[in-house]
């Protein structure tokens, strides 16, 4: 009896460590389109001052079929409609000031930019938008005047 017993002990023990494992992993993972945006902000890292950008595709050191600037205050419901899915970590921006960047390839998101350029230290100006989003494909070229603030945010402004 008592043989028995310690063996579900040592049972219980070894799952609830396999649990907690999982657990610990999962929560500490981050998703591709986070390491993409990180790696994506950081790439612009070698520009020390004021630039031109005439092709900003030859920076974006990730696959991506699809990008999308979207507009202050665009609901959720409509990113999802343009972006083609319910996607959960989709945000409302809330102030005209915080950018939405969202990069996909084959459907999936695959980089996502959203909040205000001093915490993300990129800032994107597309000018007016005809509607609630801006789309881009790899083939066109996006140039972009390129001004680096003292606070160390780096703001680029579409040239059309």
């Amino acid at each position: 009896m008592k043989k028995g017993n310690a063996i579900l002990r040592i049972l219980r023990i070894i799952i609830v460590v396999i649990i907690g494992t999982l657990i610990t992993v999962n929560l500490f993972e981050k998703d591709r389109w986070d390491i993409n945006a990180e790696i994506f902000v950081d790439s612009f890292n070698t520009i020390s001052g004021n630039t031109v950008i005439n092709d900003l595709s030859q920076w974006i050191p990730f696959e991506w079929d699809t990008f999308y600037s979207f507009a202050p205050y665009t609901s959720k419901e409509k990113i999802y409609e343009v972006i083609g899915y319910k996607w959960d970590n989709i945000n409302e921006t809330v102030d005209e000031g915080m950018i939405q960047i969202i990069f996909v390839k084959d459907n999936e998101v695959t980089c996502y930019l959203y909040g205000y350029p001093e915490n993300i230290k990129l800032g994107f100006d597309f000018g007016e938008y005809e509607g609630s989003y801006i789309k881009f494909t790899p083939d066109q070229k996006l140039a972009f005047t390129v001004t680096l603030s003292d606070n160390g945010v780096r703001y680029f402004k579409y040239i059309k």
